[in-house]
């Protein structure tokens, strides 16, 4: 696409969107009695307007059948979360089977390493990426001290070369296999969430593997914005959360992704409870645990209801949408105009004021762009609130704005574009 730096490019580019119409599908913050140009769903997506809808029914239920709507109503609480996982699984390129619904994003990652984290005299590290989402450090350094390890010995962090920002495939592949002797687990994002980098999940499960060690997946922000190939990559357990790109509201419901090729793995520890126990007998409430097959015997605790009602909402308008390779191929044209104002604005300026360092080749990123602020940083992205410019601030530099395909348009990334040129002089004066 050639773009043009004019906003009747951006109004005509908003004309022929096939996804337009999913905007008004959004409830969408006001400023000043307009929308406010909201590029933030990298942290919290919109709420759907059929959210209230969905919770309603379930209020409804309850209010209704009381404990018999477990069994009874439109949609029985026993199997409701069973209407989500189709379009969930395709989201994630995972089989239906492998995939389940449960607990917070670090509360799975946790249960999953019980299954997939089993140290060894021999293996025992757990390698991952530097600048990981401090959630993510915390509980791997956690999961190597309950088992007796000390940190800087069992956590290997690949770091980005002197005066890089991001990582380089061929530097995680190199660490993988030099360390292959002593790696228990790869642990990565999908997405890093400070710069935007989307790394190379199939090569880094491949690699993984070769080691010798298990691979798993962080796709907090990679789950519901890019696409996801979890089963033909060959990942042995991945988790994300729902709040994001997935826009199922502030704290949703979590979920994982366990492959195929551990259902009938006895030699696999795990956590269980009653939820996890094969469904045919589970109301029998015998003594011993028989998980059920798939990702659902690694459930633990009963399912919220009213939070999967939300969760619900939202897959629906994936679903109408068209999946998530519709949603690519607009984010791509977004992000690609996104970054070519933010650079033109550099142009104007006649030096780089504003450093994108999210990777500029789309296949390595997704919605998000991290702009580096080199002068008067936080009073620009002040300026960008006051203005009605929604993003996210990270310390000391850094304004991460994310166009999102399913209520972004082109117009609002023209808008924001011109808030930030505009930014330069307030700021200054």
């Amino acid at each position: 696409m050639i773009y043009q730096n004019t906003l009747a490019f951006a109004l005509e580019q908003d004309e022929h969107d096939p996804l337009k119409s999913f905007r008004q599908e959004f409830l969408i913050p006001q400023h000043n009695g307009k929308d406010a140009i909201y590029l933030c769903g990298n942290s919290l997506g919109l709420q759907p307007r059929s959210a209230k809808q969905h919770l309603k029914a379930q209020l409804d239920a309850w209010e209704t059948h009381a404990v018999e709507g477990w069994f009874t109503g439109d949609a029985p609480w026993l199997s409701y979360h069973k209407q989500l996982i189709p379009t969930l699984a395709d989201i994630l390129g995972a089989k239906p089977a492998e995939v389940t619904i449960m607990n917070s994003l670090t509360v799975n990652l946790h249960l999953l390493m019980v299954s997939f984290y089993k140290p060894t005299t021999k293996r025992y590290k757990i390698l991952m990426e530097a600048g990981a989402f401090p959630s993510d450090q915390y509980a791997v350094e956690s999961q190597v001290k309950f088992h007796g390890y000390s940190v800087e010995d069992a956590v290997i962090e690949v770091k980005p070369r002197e005066g890089e920002v991001t990582l380089r495939t061929e530097d995680i592949l190199r660490q993988i296999n030099d360390n292959a002797g002593e790696l228990a687990l790869v642990l990565f994002s999908g997405i890093n969430y400070y710069t935007g980098q989307f790394f190379d999940l199939e090569a880094i499960a491949k690699a993984g593997h070769e080691a010798g060690a298990y691979v798993g997946f962080d796709l907090a922000h990679a789950a519901g914005n890019v696409p996801l190939e979890l089963h033909n990559w060959g990942a042995d357990f991945a988790s994300w959360c729902s709040y994001k790109y997935m826009n199922s509201g502030p704290g949703g419901i979590s979920g994982a992704f366990v492959h195929e090729k551990y259902f009938a793995d006895d030699a696999l520890s795990r956590f269980a409870g009653w939820w996890g126990y094969r469904q045919d007998k589970r109301f029998l409430m015998a003594p011993g645990f028989q998980p059920e097959i798939g990702a659902e015997g690694w459930n633990v605790s009963t399912a919220p209801i009213l939070l999967l009602a939300l969760h619900k909402a939202s897959l629906e308008i994936f679903e109408r949408a068209g999946g998530l390779k519709t949603l690519r191929a607009k984010s791509e044209r977004l992000t690609g105009y996104f970054e070519y104002l933010v650079n033109g604005i550099n142009q104007k300026a006649g030096t780089e004021v504003y450093k994108i360092i999210t990777p500029a080749n789309a296949a390595d990123r997704g919605a998000q762009l991290s702009v580096v602020c080199k002068n008067n940083a936080r009073a620009i992205f002040n300026y960008l609130e006051q203005n009605g410019v929604m993003g996210d601030w990270r310390e000391p530099d850094v304004i991460r704005l994310s166009a999102v395909p399913l209520y972004n348009s082109f117009t609002d990334v023209y808008n924001a574009a011109e808030c930030l040129f505009k930014a330069l002089e307030a700021t200054n004066s």
